[in-house]
């Protein structure tokens, strides 16, 4: 079926603009081109060559025997943007250009910024700047100014990278990968990597995608991406960068010294069942992992060893990647005992090789196939070490692995204990007919984390079942869109209303009102100031709890007055030997909404004990992410306490999900904090909202 970038990618014809023989990016184009066997027809463009290697050359665009769709630029940044311009002129629809851009004496607008005007005015598709090309390995298409290794063969395996060369080691040395397509997207100036990412999730050959981020400049078109992959159930693995920058410096709420920028990509990749990597062994490892021919089960891994000391550092770098070890059943087991000699425990993962006698790889692939076979058993892992030179003991594959997926008919991987090489013929062989050879116990078990996640994002995937009040909702937006301030009683009011559990509150102005609305409550009573813009009021000395009686609450007001003049709050004390917590929203610039849930109080930022999720989500979702909380054991119940209902706290975030999402063109931070989570009540006793007027003044200032 046509995609938009076909022009780009699958072009039916292409000019390379400084096509030469006597070597460069305009020789490397071209013999990238022949050696990928491009089947349209290929020219050249070059004041003086009549033929570059074959390929029939003319002096300028308008010389041209025929229109062409695609356009390759090898030539000095001094000359492109006449050559754009001409190239525009004759109707040229996609164009690639792998140099900076940048002229030195340049002035503004920069050689950069004119190009990129002129390619989204006249609607080019451009791979690049600043980018290595692409390679469409079943196309035929080799739009790359590098060489890469001759032996390409056509698979499922896409690649998009924002790095140049960031991801040039796995294209150009990993034989274990058979690509689709590989993209280097550069600078992106008309052509993002969301589109990119659009173009590979309709080719029917697809079957996993690894992407290199530095950033997302789309996320709209993206997440329709993301969403598309699910869909088709082809999974992306990623391999961002950015880890250590912070979330902007102007925020009010706890929610916001809580999460930084990667935490809400983190978030935006487990909503859509993102699986992030960490470097490039484990990007590589993963894609290999994914392409392989048999369906993960369910349960959780089985793996083979042949030394002890070996199976016991499996189980510790599996408790750091989050990697579960199967739970055999008891018929297994007695199966294992059977076959293992005298002494070896029956255990998974299992140290099998014994006595290591001449039966010792019998017992061992009887071992491996009993064990996969189990009821429990999504995979299975033989680890190994290579032999001399680097070897592949051809046993391992013709025997331990093929015994137990003809059984089975479940993935097993061959792991080696240390970083080995994806060039080996046998290594390559096996990996290509399903039987994976991996290299490295990290990236292996990140990928086995990766796999499990992906499996269990697909079947998990709860619908929405809770309708806010559209009336109420169109109520408070009006209210907020006009408002200056939105004070923690109308704040707490609002939430009330919209179906979160809150302490509703009323404002006093003066000692009247405050002697009048006290008959309504109940003591113990809380006093606080309403002053607008004081966020935080436990700070400022300006918070009064367990007021006792009309002479203690009296005394409260006065000295309140004394210290911040103006209205004040006034609730029922909250009597709760609950814990603390936080529900939280605060407006990433490029995601939106992101919610942040965790233990509150005084100490939230100094706690730092708080997951981000991006909205909405359901009750389940949320209650996964509550139950990955460090300190979550003083939910469970701690020294003698009672354990909280999670569920109460699980359904209220899931509630407030869908109000940050409703409110998100009002609001720029919510904090709902504490909410108190006892054994039988959960409650919202404190909000604030920073509306985005409120920021922008800020800001202004």
């Amino acid at each position: 079926m046509p995609h938009r970038l076909d022009p780009l990618l699958d072009p039916e014809s292409i000019v390379i603009v400084g096509a030469t023989t006597s070597g460069g990016m305009g020789s490397r184009l071209i013999k990238n081109l022949q050696h990928g066997d491009f089947k349209g027809k290929l020219f050249g463009l070059h004041p003086k060559n009549k033929e570059a290697f074959g390929v029939p050359c003319y002096p300028d665009f308008k010389s041209l025997p025929e229109k062409v769709d695609h356009a390759i630029f090898a030539v000095s940044d001094e000359r492109l943007e006449g050559l754009i311009d001409a190239a525009i002129e004759v109707d040229v629809k996609a164009m690639s250009i792998m140099s900076m851009l940048f002229i030195d004496d340049d002035e503004k607008p920069y050689l950069k910024d004119r190009i990129q005007a002129k390619l989204k005015k006249a609607d080019i598709l451009l791979c690049g700047a600043n980018g290595m090309g692409f390679f469409h390995i079943e196309k035929g298409v080799w739009v790359n100014g590098h060489y890469t290794r001759p032996n390409h063969e056509p698979g499922g395996i896409c690649i998009i990278s924002q790095s140049g060369s960031g991801v040039a080691g796995i294209i150009d040395c990993e034989e274990r990968i058979n690509l689709n397509l590989s993209v280097s997207s550069g600078s992106e100036l008309t052509v993002g990597a969301e589109d990119y990412l659009d173009y590979v999730l309709h080719q029917e050959s697809t079957t996993v995608v690894g992407m290199f981020l530095e950033t997302i400049r789309k996320p709209d078109q993206m997440i329709q991406a993301f969403q598309l992959a699910n869909e088709r159930k082809i999974p992306i693995v990623v391999l961002k960068t950015g880890r250590t920058e912070q979330s902007a410096e102007l925020t009010v709420s706890h929610s916001g010294g809580l999460a930084g920028v990667d935490d809400y990509y983190n978030a935006l990749f487990e909503k859509y069942g993102i699986q992030r990597v960490a470097d490039m062994d484990e990007l590589a490892t993963t894609l290999i992992m994914f392409d392989q021919p048999h369906t993960l089960a369910n349960g959780n891994m089985v793996s083979l060893h042949d030394s002890g000391g070996e199976r016991q550092l499996i189980i510790d770098i599996a408790d750091q990647q989050g990697v579960e070890f199967a739970e055999l059943e008891d018929d297994t087991t007695q199966k294992l005992k059977e076959i293992l000699d005298p002494g070896l425990p029956a255990v998974n993962p299992l140290d099998a090789w014994g006595k290591g006698l001449e039966d010792a790889d019998q017992i061992m692939a009887d071992c491996i196939t009993e064990m996969l076979d189990d009821p429990n058993a999504s995979m299975a892992a033989i680890v190994m070490d290579r032999g001399p030179l680097g070897i592949i003991h051809e046993e391992y594959i013709d025997y331990y692995m093929k015994q137990a997926n003809d059984r089975t008919g479940k993935p097993v991987f061959l792991v080696t204990n240390l970083q080995g090489t994806g060039i080996h013929p046998l290594v390559v062989e096996a990996t290509k007919m399903g039987m994976p050879v991996l290299d490295g116990i990290h990236s292996f078990l990140a990928g086995v984390r990766c796999l499990h996640q992906y499996r269990d994002f697909l079947k998990a995937r709860d619908e929405m079942n809770i309708d806010l009040d559209k009336e109420k909702i169109k109520f408070y937006q009006d209210q907020l869109s006009t408002a200056d301030f939105f004070g923690e009683a109308d704040a707490l009011n609002m939430f009330s209303d919209l179906g979160v559990h809150a302490n509703k509150s009323t404002i006093v102005s003066n000692q009247d009102d405050l002697l009048t609305q006290s008959k309504t409550l109940s003591f113990p009573i809380v006093l606080k100031t309403a002053v607008d813009n004081v966020f935080h009021k436990s700070e400022l000395n300006a918070v009064y709890l367990g007021i006792e009686s009309q002479e203690h609450l009296l005394e409260s007001y006065q000295e309140l007055q004394k210290n911040l003049p103006g209205d004040a709050l006034l609730a029922s004390m909250i009597e709760s030997n609950g814990i603390e917590m936080i529900l939280g929203m605060t407006t990433d610039q490029q995601l939106g909404p992101m919610i942040t849930i965790g233990f509150g109080g005084y100490y939230a930022e100094a706690l730092k004990d708080a997951v981000t999720l991006m909205p909405p989500f359901t009750a389940e979702t949320a209650k996964t992410a509550i139950k990955s909380l460090r300190m979550k054991s003083l939910l469970d119940g701690y020294r003698g306490t009672d354990p909280v209902d999670i569920n109460a706290f699980a359904q209220m975030a899931s509630v407030f999900s869908l109000i940050a999402i409703e409110f998100k063109e009002q609001i720029s931070e919510i904090d709902i904090n504490p909410v108190i989570l006892g054994k039988d009540n959960c409650i919202a006793v404190d909000a604030l909202i920073s509306l985005h007027q409120q920021k922008n003044k800020t800001e202004g200032e």
